[in-house]
């Protein structure tokens, strides 16, 4: 079995939350799936695109970095990045962990997504704008230490696509935050086995 889950911002990327006392959102408050486990994670500030599944090798596939499994991210960041700032990103930048995998990276345009809550908080004075950024590997809050290497911090990120799986192509209220969706079996294929 493999979900889909759109991830809302806030909500922890595990089933449970021991550190406070359960007083975080997690998992549990929306996927009721029993021995499902997510495939890698997602920020808690994060939004998006997660995926879940009971298939201990299909969870390796997606998770693992060895497999270097394509994500794509929308990136509102402050600021007006310059193609010098695309560049580097696209050459890989160098973080407290070493440098980065070169990275897929360009402006789009404001994506038509669903309202975030709680919002960003809108400056007047500071511009802002979009990127798609496709990372190969996925070392922790790599995306926004990426955008923040190259002078432009990271005000909203949403996971877009993971490999083959994807929110693309449904409407913000068709694929609101907190809905899942199980894959058609032949959406996916387990390591090893004939399509």
């Amino acid at each position: 079995m493999l979900i889909l889950f759109n991830k809302p911002y806030g909500v922890l990327s595990q089933f449970s939350d021991r550190s406070t006392g359960g007083a975080r959102a997690t998992l549990s408050d929306w996927i009721t799936v029993p021995r499902v486990y997510p495939a890698g994670r997602l920020d808690r500030d994060s939004e998006g695109l997660l995926l879940l599944t009971d298939d201990g090798a299909l969870q390796a596939r997606i998770a693992d970095p060895r497999f270097k499994l394509a994500k794509t991210y929308l990136v509102q960041v402050e600021g007006e990045p310059a193609e010098a700032a695309l560049a580097a990103l696209r050459r890989g930048v160098d973080l407290a962990d070493g440098r980065t995998r070169p990275a897929e990276a360009r402006r789009i345009d404001p994506p038509a997504l669903w309202p975030r809550d709680p919002p960003v908080r809108f400056r007047k004075s500071v511009p802002d704008c979009w990127l798609e950024l496709t990372i190969r590997e996925g070392r922790n809050r790599q995306v926004r230490r990426m955008t923040a290497a190259v002078g432009h911090p990271t005000l909203r990120l949403v996971r877009w696509r993971v490999g083959e799986w994807t929110l693309a192509g449904l409407s913000p209220g068709e694929w609101a935050p907190g809905e899942w969706r199980e894959a058609p079996p032949h959406v996916y294929k387990r390591p090893g086995a004939a399509r």
